[in-house]
């Protein structure tokens, strides 16, 4: 019998996932991982509810239950470098490199290393042969923050939920009578609940208070709490003037400036263009040509046309995208195939 270790949050995308690979047959342990555990000030971490309702699952289904440590190295792979990358000035996602350094790196070797044959997670994504593809709901899909999984690592993965819609599972998990099954959806940063990234930046980085500058005019118009704290194109949380909204459209980090424009056809704000560097593929590198494109999570896709330079890969896409900021990635596919992507330079 296959033996499956299924990354068990205590949310119910992934109670479903135990539940499922139990009725296939699987030998199934769920595994918590305990990757933070840290309270902030005003915002209690969930991580001991979200293991008890874990827990509660495991029992439902009589399956054998571990918690696997990660703290340490998940402070030092993720946390760090989010940090790191902010104070340049660059926006990156914590949940890409999670994916990348904790579950499908950390919790494979250990799940392996314990007698696993593969891993499962409630991530909506479907994978054939070390092929990663979308979800079935497209709503939903989460492939875009599972682009720098390795090809490897897919072939010892199972995603069962890739083939439902996300009301289906609430329903399959009610059905089944899961404690989950109408626990709410986690918010903000993938791993402190719902505390956001301003509140979680303030207590690593001193608040060093600076201009607010009309990139037309170089009038100060107000002041910020840093740099930082801000992302091109980000519109709330400036407080400065009435009439036309601002726009961030670049910062000095050096400085500690942030450039702001009423002007939505500002072409800081939109690119054409777009470099990227960190390129990882799943598979086969693929050749230049036409591609679809996502620039954030549940962005449309869109056309481009994919070439590669020695720093990286160029996109050239068909119609200009808003707001690509310095550190997001940006996801290609071909069809319905996953074949990596970058990091935005």
């Amino acid at each position: 019998m296959t033996k499956v270790y299924v990354g068990m949050s205590g949310g119910v995308d992934s109670s479903l996932t135990a539940a499922l690979l139990v009725e296939q047959g699987y030998e199934v342990t769920g595994v918590y991982m305990k990757n933070w555990s840290q309270d902030l000030p005003g915002m209690k971490c969930p991580w001991a509810e979200d293991l008890a309702d874990a827990k509660r699952v495991a029992v439902q289904l009589g399956i054998d239950f571990k918690v696997f440590d990660f703290e340490n190295e998940y402070r030092h792979k993720v946390v760090d470098y989010m940090i790191e990358e902010y104070k340049l000035g660059r926006t990156p996602n914590p949940d890409i490199m999670c994916n990348q350094e904790v579950k499908f790196k950390l919790f494979l070797d250990a799940a392996l290393e314990d007698g696993a044959d593969m891993i499962a997670t409630g991530h909506y994504a479907r994978v054939d042969n070390g092929v990663l593809k979308m979800a079935q709901d497209t709503n939903k899909d989460q492939t875009y923050f599972l682009y720098r999984v390795t090809s490897d690592a897919l072939l010892k993965t199972l995603f069962p939920l890739g083939e439902y819609t996300k009301p289906r599972v609430r329903e399959m998990a009610e059905e089944r009578g899961l404690s989950t099954a109408t626990k709410k959806d986690s918010q903000g940063i993938c791993f402190v609940g719902k505390v956001g990234i301003r509140e979680f930046l303030s207590q690593y980085v001193e608040q060093v208070p600076g201009n607010i500058i009309d990139k037309q005019s170089q009038i100060v118009l107000g002041r910020h709490d840093g740099a930082i704290f801000y992302t091109l194109g980000q519109r709330h949380g400036l407080d400065v003037g009435g009439g036309l909204p601002y726009y961030v459209v670049g910062k000095d980090m050096q400085k500690n400036e942030v450039y702001v424009t009423t002007d939505l056809n500002d072409e800081k704000l939109w690119k054409r263009i777009v470099e990227l560097g960190s390129v990882h593929w799943i598979g086969a590198v693929p050749e230049n040509g036409s591609y679809e494109i996502r620039v954030r999570h549940r962005a449309e896709l869109v056309q481009a046309e994919l070439s590669t330079i020695s720093s990286g890969i160029t996109l050239s896409l068909r119609d200009q995208e808003r707001a690509v900021a310095a550190g997001q990635s940006v996801v290609i596919y071909d069809g319905d195939i996953c074949v990596g992507g970058g990091i935005v330079l």
